[in-house]
């Protein structure tokens, strides 16, 4: 359960006070925000890692800013960012319809493998399931005609170098496009600082462009997920993706409202090294 304490105590770097006038926003003792974060993730019973970024202030707390983890499906924001770039260079249309067959469906996590064989959809109908119930069939299709590697230039235009999303979801076998990293971290890989930097580069119009970018947070604001970072912030608009399995948690997001980029990420136990050493971290 420390985990959900991590959560709470990530949220009020603003004070909310609930009256019945609209809520009032006062500043935090940062320091403080930080060392009970710290102190949290000390405890936790797995490796953690946060960033924090105030955007009006510019403040940052981090906690293995730099380091990279398993993303589960986080990643596929990285998808997202590449298909509407590629939509504002007019390689592809919202519009552009796909038919779903049985051979595209996949497990896990979405609708679309119930539905029944040969529907129509379109690509804004995909990469909507994609961010808000984290569709792996949808991700998919959508990776049929958004290459795999044209994510990682995107994400590399970006400065986000770390950011890479390795195969379809369910399909690593035969399409996994970095074997040894697959089979490391999964789905994807990236570090809290990096993720939050392509949500900061959202809100600030410079992902793709300020209409895309617009778009994109909408679509994010739908995410259904509400359970993790959200709970703690009821009707505070939150455009976020997560991703999570057996072993690995992680959230990022955006609240609107307080122009605040936050992500956590949270794993098992790994080997580290320490110098000359090798450390079991629990």
């Amino acid at each position: 359960m420390r985990r959900w304490l991590l959560w709470l105590a990530v949220l009020p770097s603003y004070a909310v006070a609930q009256t019945a006038v609209p809520a009032v926003f006062t500043r935090a003792d940062t320091a403080r925000l930080h060392r009970t974060l710290d102190s949290l993730a000390a405890a936790h019973h797995g490796v953690v890692g946060y960033s924090v970024h105030d955007l009006d202030t510019g403040e940052r707390l981090a906690l293995r800013g730099d380091s990279t983890f398993p993303t589960a499906s986080l990643i596929k924001v990285s998808v997202l960012v590449t298909l509407f770039d590629l939509v504002e260079k007019d390689s592809i249309s919202l519009d552009d319809r796909m038919i779903v067959l049985k051979i595209d469906k996949v497990p896990g996590s979405g609708m679309l493998q119930n539905l029944h064989d040969g529907m129509e959809i379109t690509v804004r109908d995909a990469a909507f399931l994609m961010s808000t119930i984290s569709d792996n069939t949808a991700t998919n299709l959508l990776l049929d005609k958004v290459p795999i590697r044209r994510t990682w230039k995107k994400m590399e235009s970006l400065g986000l170098t770390h950011t890479k999303i390795h195969a379809k979801s369910f399909r690593r076998d035969n399409t996994s496009v970095a074997m040894d990293s697959s089979m490391k971290y999964g789905l994807g890989v990236t570090t809290p600082n990096e993720m939050g930097h392509l949500f900061e580069l959202m809100a600030l119009g410079k992902a793709v462009s300020p209409r895309s970018d617009s778009l994109m947070l909408d679509i994010l604001n739908d995410n259904v997920k509400g359970d993790m970072l959200q709970r703690y912030a009821e009707g505070i608009p939150f455009a976020h993706k997560d991703g999570e399995d057996n072993d690995k948690r992680t959230e990022c997001g955006l609240f609107r409202l307080q122009s605040r980029v936050v992500c956590a990420y949270s794993r098992k136990t790994t080997r580290i090294s320490v110098g000359s050493s090798t450390t079991k971290r629990r």
